[in-house]
């Protein structure tokens, strides 16, 4: 049965992202990217998805080997065909501007996180944890998805560490909490933060609060029911929470620490901010760094980003008791895992993207369902950031009169509307989707949740999240 289920997604991964690089070679004859170079891109999601179910011991013991393995097999390609200068630049790009950036900021949230503990009389009941699912989703636009995923996640584990049905709490977690919570600032996931430095207004997302709380209601209305049939199936098992020890009410300890969290935000908005003051620009405009090689610099304002950042996490440790990441049975080894998979996701994928760049505009897309699908298709499985920005450009190039003003062009409101939410909520479509997804697996993992396979869990969205987006096409997108 599982190969059958096995199977099946492994077909359905390949016509989900199959038919776009075809279109695009299509669509774009002259096209300098070959679709070829996507292949190390998609043979390591499927390493991701499938080598757990088939080789679980001895994936867990070489993922390094097998992320590098991918590495070499798009690198040395790349070099051949466009040459090691270029291939050398295309990598230390993605690692230097993409991957530093991303990973110090995962590193900074988790550590910071495993700092903060609750505990009190407080079991993982359906009314609990709908509310617990209703505060992240509230927060993350606040803090941030990664943040609002690290803050909450080893609460929710914790009140329903008696549950022995538990899996689908955490799924139901990434849907809205590390996903689709992160829609109404910029603040709140890294494709709107993009779209804040090219001009849209900071607070402009706001008005898409209808779309999240349409989403919301299905999805908690669909939580309740499922964790309500599980609770009930737990109870009748004999399994109780424990919460006998007297006096014990509800407390937190390290709650210190949401200043290092707040840290850490001031430090992404600023990272948005700093690029656009002259302070930190040349003569022409570029933003002011170090020189790496070729056109790869780090900029001064990721230096400042990640040295604040650092800050937040080494101040975090030393001034918070060893006992309370004991008592959240923080290890290191969701942010190892989650380091070496995104290095190879990063890289490999520069080439689909390097497509996705140059056949954007020539797709024909100008309404809004199109933009909101397209762009939520892909940022399922590349970086939902960059996807954003090709289909912002995209919408940009249109020629219309009316809309946001940005730096790419004058964008029609609910063609910005289609993009930010495709990109936003589509990201809860897999694990890779968006950042924190694989974070809150392998945490999830680490204390005992059974969780869904790679394509388990695509199972869940497909049935669950799929129909709520055909919903809001219908009536917010067309």
């Amino acid at each position: 049965m599982k190969k059958s289920v096995t199977l099946s997604a492994i077909l359905l991964f390949i016509l989900i992202f199959c038919p776009v690089c075809v279109q695009a070679a299509e669509n774009a004859q002259d096209a300098a990217v070959p679709v070829w170079l996507c292949i190390p891109f998609a043979g390591l999601l499927l390493c991701i998805a499938i080598m757990p179910l088939i080789k679980e011991e001895w994936w867990g013991s070489h993922q390094p080997l097998a992320v590098a393995f991918w590495i070499l097999v798009m690198a040395v390609p790349f070099a051949l065909y466009y040459g090691a200068g270029q291939m050398a630049e295309t990598v230390l790009e993605c690692a230097v501007n993409d991957y530093l950036t991303f990973i110090i900021l995962l590193f900074g949230l988790f550590c910071v996180s495993g700092n903060i503990t609750m505990e009190g009389d407080f079991a993982g009941s359906p009314r609990i944890n709908t509310g617990l699912l209703v505060l992240g989703t509230l927060l993350a636009s606040c803090i941030g998805t990664t943040g609002a995923s690290m803050l909450m996640v080893r609460p929710v584990l914790k009140m329903n560490s008696w549950r022995r049905r538990k899996a689908h709490i955490m799924v139901f977690f990434i849907f809205l909490v590390s996903n689709m919570g992160g829609i109404l600032t910029p603040i709140g996931d890294p494709p709107l933060l993009m779209g804040f430095m090219r001009g849209i207004p900071f607070f402009w997302s706001l008005h898409l609060f209808p779309v999240l709380l349409f989403n919301m209601v299905i999805l908690l209305f669909i939580f309740y029911q499922v964790d309500k049939r599980m609770y009930r199936r737990d109870i009748a098992e004999g399994r109780k929470p424990d919460i006998s020890r007297p006096g014990t009410r509800f407390r937190i300890d390290g709650l210190h620490n949401l200043v290092f969290l707040v840290m850490i935000v001031g430090a992404v908005i600023l990272s948005g901010v700093l690029p656009g003051m002259k302070a930190f620009q040349d003569g022409a405009g570029n933003v002011l760094g170090i020189h790496i090689f070729g056109d790869v610099s780090l900029s001064f304002p990721s230096l400042i980003e990640i040295a604040i950042i650092l800050a937040a996490a080494f101040l975090s440790f030393r001034t918070t008791p060893k006992d309370v990441r004991t008592r959240n049975h923080f290890t290191w080894g969701p942010i190892q895992e989650v380091a070496v998979l995104f290095i190879g996701i990063f890289i490999t994928m520069q080439p689909a993207l390097m497509l996705l760049r140059q056949v954007g505009p020539n797709l024909g897309l100008e309404q809004p369902w199109q933009l909101f699908w397209s762009t939520g298709a892909l940022s399922s499985f590349l970086d939902n950031t960059p996807t954003y920005l090709v289909f912002l450009t995209t919408a940009g190039t249109l020629g219309f009169t009316s809309g946001i003003a940005t730096s790419l062009g004058t964008i029609p409101v609910h063609l910005l509307s289609a993009i930010s939410c495709g990109a936003v909520f589509m990201g809860a479509n897999t694990y890779i989707g968006n950042a924190p997804n694989f974070m809150v697996k392998s945490i999830s993992d680490e204390n005992g949740v059974n969780m869904p396979s790679f394509f388990g869990y695509m199972l869940w969205s497909v049935g669950i999240l799929i129909p709520v987006f055909l919903l809001d096409t219908l009536i917010f997108f067309l």
